[in-house]
Order: C-alpha cells, then sequence, then structure tokens
C-alpha cells in the first residue's frame, strides 16, 4: 500500500509513524508513506491561500495548488482532511485499508476553494469540534487504516475482534493476577468451556454498548441471541457488573 500525505507542514509528522503497527508495517514494506509540501505547488510560499470572496475572516486555500499536488501524487483515492466530512468510522477504515493508493490532503484554515472539492473521493472529520489543521486526523487515519494491513499486527485476531468491528463496543478485559484488591477475575473467563466464555464476551460487550454508547445498538444488525442477552442484562438493571 502507499500513503501520499499533502500538508502545509510535514514536519509535523517527523517520528509519528515511528511506533507501533505503523513502524513494523513500513518495515516490512506493507506501506511506504510520503509526503508532499502544498508549498512547492504554489507560485511563491506564501501564494498558498488568499481572501475569501465576500469578505469575512480568516483565509482559504487557493485551488491551483490543491489541483496541482494532487496531480503530482497520481492515481489514487483522494481524503480530505475537514470537519465539513462524514464521521471517520472502523468502516470507512476498513473499506481504506484496501486500497493501492491512498492520499490525504491536510485541510487548513477556513477551507479549501469549493471548486476543487469534486477532486476528492471522501471528505472525513474526525470528531464534532475543530482542530487548527488536518494533519491530527491525517494521523488518526494513517494509523486506523495501516494497522489492518495483513502482516502490521503480531496477532491478527486481536485487530479483528477490536470495538467497531463488530458494529459494537469490545467486551472488558482481564489478565493477571486473578485477584487484585479484592477483585476477581469473572470464574466463567477460568472455566475453560469455550461455548460459556463466547457468551460471557458477547453479552458483555452488549452491555459496555448499552451503558456507553447505546446509540450504536440501533446501527448494528443484532441477532435473536443478542436480543435475548439484551433482555437479561435490562433484567439485571442495566448496570456495569
Amino acid at each position: 500500500m502507499k500513503i501520499t500525505v499533502i500538508t502545509l507542514f510535514p514536519e509535523m509528522f517527523r517520528g509519528v509513524f515511528e511506533f507501533g503497527p505503523v513502524k513494523i508495517a513500513r518495515e516490512k514494506g506493507l506501506v511506504d508513506i510520503n509526503f508532499l509540501n502544498l508549498k512547492d505547488f504554489a507560485e511563491t510560499p506564501k501564494d498558498v491561500d488568499d481572501y475569501p470572496y465576500g469578505g469575512g475572516a480568516g483565509m482559504v486555500i487557493k485551488p491551483e495548488p490543491i489541483k496541482k499536488s494532487l496531480v503530482a501524487a497520481g492515481e489514487g483515492v483522494r481524503v480530505l482532511t475537514t470537519p465539513k466530512g462524514r464521521p471517520f468510522t472502523q468502516e470507512i477504515a476498513n473499506t481504506l485499508s484496501k486500497e493501492d493508493h491512498l492520499i490525504i490532503f491536510c485541510g487548513r484554515y477556513k477551507g479549501i476553494d469549493e471548486r476543487v472539492r469534486d477532486m476528492f473521493d471522501y471528505e472525513i472529520s474526525i470528531g464534532d469540534y475543530v482542530l487548527s489543521g488536518g494533519e491530527i486526523p491525517a494521523m488518526v487515519i494513517v494509523d486506523s487504516v495501516v494497522r489492518l494491513l495483513p502482516g502490521a499486527t503480531s496477532d491478527v485476531t486481536s485487530v479483528l475482534t477490536d470495538s467497531y468491528q463488530s458494529g459494537i463496543l469490545s467486551e472488558p478485559q482481564y489478565t493477571r493476577p486473578r485477584v487484585f484488591e479484592g477483585k476477581e477475575v469473572p470464574e466463567v473467563l477460568l472455566s475453560g468451556n469455550h461455548k460459556a466464555i463466547e457468551r460471557f464476551r458477547r453479552k458483555e460487550a452488549l452491555r459496555t454498548t448499552l451503558l456507553k454508547r447505546p446509540d450504536l445498538l440501533f446501527k448494528v444488525k443484532l441477532s435473536n441471541e443478542d436480543l435475548r442477552l439484551i433482555v437479561e442484562i435490562l433484567k439485571e438493571g442495566g448496570k456495569d457488573r
């Protein structure tokens, strides 16, 4: 996979991708991450943005350097990071991870000239708030996408069971010691009964989602067994364990 990031501040990415699955993927040759400086595609470094027509505060990135940088990046799926974009989800990350070349344009200032907006395949936001620029969202997208590449992590099963992969949050996790400050690991996890463990984990994942992100339950297809488990949770008062 190839990823090209177009940004006014490539230095912001220095060191960010030198850790975890992204580092592993780069070392294995699974992903090639490159950066293009938007200033290199303007007539002068200061000619990247201008005042908006009609007046108003802020600056707008000019269309010419945007188009030139996208052309220089080559063929690929083009992503614009912008507060106006659709919320970034695990589903989008899964889709983007299947692409050969991902081009991420980091938005800045009041945004981009509207006349080049149709050059992008995706407009993505990482939340309902405003950042100083699209560099941090680009980092989030790259990390989320690259860790899905086969070989980027040592345990692909762990990736596939992360929160949101199945549409809901993941269940609570436990490790040694068996007892910590009087709190014991649920007995079923020590039973060796894989069917019972699977049912427990699904129920607790549903419980966690019901308590923390109930909105997700309206977006995911629930099985009849899921509905039975939710009824059990509600009968228990819907409280955390």
